[in-house]
């Protein structure tokens, strides 16, 4: 076919060949790369089910007032059960709140679900978003005193008796796992980030570890002033289900209003 063609043209049609090819390459990349690294925003409109997180231990119980607020609004509640007692690796955790987000997913027809993560299931739920696909999938995160820069409670249980769990190990401020986790982007592209703090928290200290760059961070005390919420009562504190409302709605994320201090 090329034979035919004058050797002008035939330059110029084997050049437009060679930007086709290129274009081509391209483009492929970036739908790879979108893919891989879930760049694009959950669509906000249409929220799915929830799923809570427990914390340290694994007492699924503890979250039984956030869930009873959740199915009050209608929502569609499951609740992540993590294995090795909730002592167990962190990221091995991460991995089985995959597996659930997509089994929930299959479920319900869902495109998308919202992660509210207690202590240190809110560190789970930022795992499972970097790390196992949950940007591609997780409308927003919610998290309830999350020791995301570590805690000094765990280092000191780790110094006082040499070691401890692994999950105890990785939220100590200086672990390997929390470095990596706030080395980057704290709040990836994807969901939308939303955490709740208390300053009278005395298990995530500072409590300023449980903040996040890029997230509506809200303090309780900044709702309810003279409020004395403790680590263990935040997931029945009346700002935390109120919050429940205003950050996994619709709407932008926003401080909740009119709440029964």
């Amino acid at each position: 076919m090329l034979n035919g063609l004058s050797p002008a043209r035939r330059r110029l049609f084997m050049l437009a060949g060679a930007l086709l090819a290129v274009l081509l390459v391209v483009v492929v990349a970036v739908l790879v790369a979108h893919r891989i690294g879930g760049s694009t925003a959950v669509d906000q409109r249409a929220p799915g089910a929830v799923i809570v997180v427990p914390g340290y231990g694994g007492n699924v119980s503890s979250l039984d007032p956030v869930v009873a607020e959740l199915r009050r609004q209608g929502r569609d509640v499951v609740v992540f059960r993590p294995t090795a007692g909730g002592t167990g690796d962190l990221r091995v955790q991460a991995r089985g709140l995959g597996e659930l987000t997509r089994a929930t997913m299959r479920r319900t027809g869902d495109t998308s679900v919202d992660l509210v993560g207690y202590s240190a299931g809110g560190v789970v739920a930022r795992l499972f978003v970097r790390d196992d696909g949950g940007a591609r999938v997780v409308r927003r995160v919610l998290t309830l005193g999350s020791p995301h820069h570590g805690t000094d409670v765990a280092q000191l249980a780790e110094d006082a008796v040499g070691s401890c769990p692994k999950a105890c190990e990785e939220l100590s401020p200086d672990s390997d796992l929390i470095r990596q986790l706030n080395a980057g982007d704290e709040t990836p592209t994807g969901p939308r980030w939303i955490t709740v703090r208390s300053s009278s928290d005395r298990v995530v200290t500072p409590t300023a570890s449980a903040s996040l760059s890029g997230a509506l961070d809200l303090l309780v005390q900044d709702v309810c002033p003279g409020r004395t919420t403790s680590h263990g009562a935040l997931p029945g504190d009346p700002v935390v289900l109120a919050t429940l409302r205003s950050a996994l709605g619709t709407g932008a994320p926003a401080a909740p209003r009119k709440v029964s201090c």
